[in-house]
């Protein structure tokens, strides 16, 4: 498993969260001067974003999360984004946070998965940083730390060898390996099979630096080209015009990682069947896991780094609801397996020195944003919001 991981995966989720964020909420946005009181306007998307932003991108989080260190569980890290998604006035219930996550995990698995070579998961991961510099690029401030997270990824990985590079996307693939979920883009692009497996295509550009498959070359012990033979490839390739650049500021040439929901559709999210029964089969074991203690320090240290204030007076800031209705959402949150809620985790462990020792006691010190007022009642409106998701 590679110690570099850790950022990549979570700045690439991330950016996921972000795309389908910004889509919905640019959906039902009314133009301020039109907009009533209790009414989602482009001014409230916007400090949506920049809040969530400013805390992904806080740089003590950032310090933490570049230490290399080993991934945690699934568990560990949706914690994480649990806190991010609530650090502005936005709210999700168990079951819509589910589905954004799902989302996001299987958007960024299919992304891995077609990566022309392992080194260009660091491009995949500058077009989502490219895009979410747009989202704030009429904020100094908060666009100050994206550039400041891109400076440390070009400083951290442009050294590393392809070998290592290889590392990483092995352990990137080992953390998706059991994630099944149908999403309907894929589906309707016929990239997923119905039992939420991805298809991966056999045309199309090759990876940098190398050759278009069809001939091979024979030498001889001296290195001489001795003879040529040419073989037909059941596929449609093509060399790429250029390598991306790996740079703060230049074309990345692969459009992995790019917003796909930039054209407003649909976007479902289920349970394969298989996916159903080998969870069910899977299920994580009640005794005490050794790893406990580890997984405790690590999110003690991520989630002590996030600057989030508590909101006033007990007010409870807007709804999000990601289905269509409340019925549906209560459905999904009761029929969805145990060991994919991603519940909050309960941890006794030996408290050090300068670390807190219980997860939830942790997480319950972590504080919200406070709304603005009148912003509760927009609660109903937002239940539409990612209506399609």
């Amino acid at each position: 498993m590679s110690a570099r991981t850790l950022p990549l995966l979570f700045l690439n989720l991330g950016g996921e969260m972000l795309y389908i964020l910004d889509q919905r909420l640019r959906a039902q946005s009314i133009p301020g001067e039109k907009a009533r009181k209790d009414e989602w306007t482009d001014v409230d998307r916007k400090r949506v974003m920049n809040d969530i932003i400013t805390t992904m991108f806080n740089k003590k989080f950032m310090e933490e999360l570049f230490k290399p260190q080993d991934l945690y569980s699934k568990k560990a890290l949706r914690t994480v984004y649990d806190r991010l998604a609530h650090a502005s006035i936005m709210r999700l219930n168990q079951a819509s946070m589910d589905k954004l996550y799902d989302l996001m995990t299987m958007a960024f698995k299919y992304q891995v998965l077609l990566c022309p070579r392992p080194r260009d998961i660091l491009l995949v991961t500058f077009n989502h940083l490219d895009a979410i510099k747009d989202f704030i690029s009429d904020s100094p401030g908060i666009l100050n730390q994206v550039d400041e997270t891109f400076r440390r990824l070009i400083e951290t990985y442009n050294c590393l060898s392809d070998g290592e590079f290889q590392l990483i996307r092995q352990t990137l693939l080992i953390f998706f390996q059991d994630m099944h979920i149908r999403v309907s883009i894929f589906l309707k692009d016929k990239v997923q099979n119905s039992n939420g497996r991805f298809v991966l295509p056999i045309s199309g550009p090759v990876p940098w630096g190398t050759e278009v498959p069809g001939l091979i070359r024979i030498f001889s012990h001296k290195g001489v080209e001795v003879k040529r033979a040419e073989f037909t490839t059941a596929g449609n390739y093509v060399t790429p015009q250029r390598e991306g650049s790996f740079e703060l500021y230049g074309d990345r040439v692969l459009k992995l990682g790019t917003n796909m929901y930039s054209v407003t559709r649909p976007v479902e999210t289920q349970m394969s069947g298989s996916s159903k029964t080998l969870t069910s089969q899977a299920k994580e074991n009640i005794a005490p896991n050794p790893l406990a203690k580890e997984e405790l320090n690590f999110l003690a240290r991520l989630l002590g780094g996030l600057d989030i204030q508590k909101p006033a007076g007990g007010e409870t800031g807007f709804r999000l609801n990601l289905f269509t209705t409340d019925e549906e959402e209560e459905h999904a949150a009761q029929t969805r397996p145990e060991e994919l809620s991603y519940k909050v985790i309960n941890i006794e462990a030996t408290q050090e020195p300068g670390r807190r020792a219980e997860l939830s006691r942790i997480l319950g010190e972590l504080e919200v944003a406070e709304p603005r007022p009148g912003s509760a009642e927009k609660g109903e409106d937002l239940l539409a919001l990612m209506d399609g998701l």
